[in-house]
């Protein structure tokens, strides 16, 4: 076991020299041989070697069993210790996941390189887990060998060399009672799947975590690719392989505030990717939106709608949310320009936003608000946050446009103004 440990530790460059190495010791077989495999090799390695445990409170005494144990296995062979301890409780993702986080924040909150003991039957169960559940090429790959600040060194060595390690070198372990039940997948999966499997092939543990090593390592080239991408071009997505091309929406899924975009999130990308329509939008959860700008990808949160207000004559209303204020005042000069033009209103006047049949009369002809804005190229999702200003009888001008040219006669004229304002801060 030891030169599988070296070896890795070796292949994977996961220690230089110096480095005081952690190890997450719960008191179980794997763990217990982690630490006295790290312990023996670190004069070779040119290492500090410690020890930290967390405790989850979930086994009750059992718990408090376990803390005592590597309390004093650590306390009689001089090893340096971190105890950690919170009472876990399930949470959206299970008990499981609640209480790898809480172990995992403890151990990275330690100054020191942490090492777990995951072994080759473990990776060979997680790659199972995944399967089962659904995964890509990732998922495939398993658990990783090396991350940020934290090593796995046991990736090679399969649980029979475990326990023979432990039995040459007369180390005690203890055993979680928890992992007897099946209420958890991984334990079904290693009760009942890995016995089916080994029954075909004896080395089926160590052969799926050296093909998830491997997959890893295609894993990796496959985003180096596409890393290289313009995650915003539209034309650039749709001339990539798919499987760069799902990588790439992936990154900007993640870019825009999504923390775990799925399979499905990924294919809602692409749907928007392929379409032919240039101000396309979609939403995904958590309100992130992608729109279609024509040939670019833009990423944001909730389109602004504007909210209906009355404009009083000789006064003004601000649009907080995007920024305008607009004024209104009688008039005897005539001015039409995108941001004041002026008018001669029926009756009371509203700022709204653009409603289905809508029309401006411009120079050139008389189009629909849903024309004018596809002419300017304004984004789908903006055209709701774009002012317009109506009366009884139908649109009398909107912002950045000008006037309606068919309501600058035939009653008292007005004058719209709009000015930027500055945003409001906390007060």
């Amino acid at each position: 076991m030891l030169s599988k440990l070296s070896a890795a530790i070796t292949r994977y460059g996961m220690l230089s020299g110096g480095e005081t190495v952690i190890c997450a010791v719960s008191g179980g077989a794997d763990s217990m041989a982690l630490l006295c495999g790290m312990w023996l090799l670190k004069d070779k390695f040119h290492i500090q070697v410690e020890a930290a445990h967390f405790n989850h409170h979930l086994r009750g005494e059992e718990s408090l069993r376990d803390e005592e144990f590597v309390r004093s296995f650590c306390a009689f062979h001089d090893i340096p210790l971190h105890v950690g301890q919170a009472q876990v409780v399930s949470g959206a993702k299970g008990l499981e996941a609640a209480a790898r986080d809480a172990r995992y924040g403890y151990l990275r909150s330690l100054d020191g390189i942490i090492a777990t003991a995951h072994t080759a039957d473990d990776n060979a169960e997680t790659v199972l887990m995944h399967l089962i559940r659904g995964t890509g090429l990732r998922g495939l790959g398993g658990i990783t060998p090396k991350g940020e600040n934290l090593i796995r060194p046991m990736l090679d060595v399969t649980r029979q060399e475990v326990e023979a390690f432990l039995a040459e070198n007369w180390i005690n372990h203890i055993e979680d009672s928890s992992n007897g039940s099946d209420a958890f997948l991984r334990n079904r999966i290693r009760h009942h799947i890995m016995p089916l499997l080994q029954g075909e092939n004896p080395s089926i543990g160590q052969n799926l975590s050296a093909m998830a090593q491997r997959l890893r390592q295609e894993d990796a080239v496959l985003q180096e690719l596409a890393d290289a991408v313009d995650i915003h071009s539209v034309c650039q997505l749709r001339s990539l392989n798919p499987a760069i091309q799902r990588r790439a929406l992936e990154h900007l899924l993640k870019e825009s505030g999504m923390p775990e975009p799925n399979a499905s999130h990924i294919a809602q990308a692409q749907t928007l990717v392929q379409t032919q329509r240039p101000s396309a939008f979609s939403v995904f959860p958590g309100g992130v939106i992608l729109r279609r700008n024509y040939d670019r990808l833009e990423s944001g949160r909730n389109p602004v709608i504007l909210e209906s207000a009355e404009l009083p004559i000789s006064g003004s209303v601000i649009l907080e949310s995007i920024g305008l204020q607009v004024s209104c005042e009688s008039t005897e000069h005539f001015v039409n320009t995108p941001h004041e033009f002026t008018v001669c209103p029926v009756g009371k006047m509203m700022i709204r936003c653009r409603q289905s049949g809508d029309e401006i009369r411009l120079p050139g002809g008389t189009k629909s608000l849903k024309k004018r804005f596809v002419d300017q190229k304004i984004p789908a999702s903006e055209r709701l946050a774009i002012p317009v200003i109506a009366d009884e009888t139908g649109v009398l001008g909107v912002w950045g446009m000008g006037a309606n040219l068919d309501r600058i006669q035939g009653g008292h004229p007005v004058t719209i103004r709009f000015q930027k304002i500055p945003p409001m801060g906390n007060i």
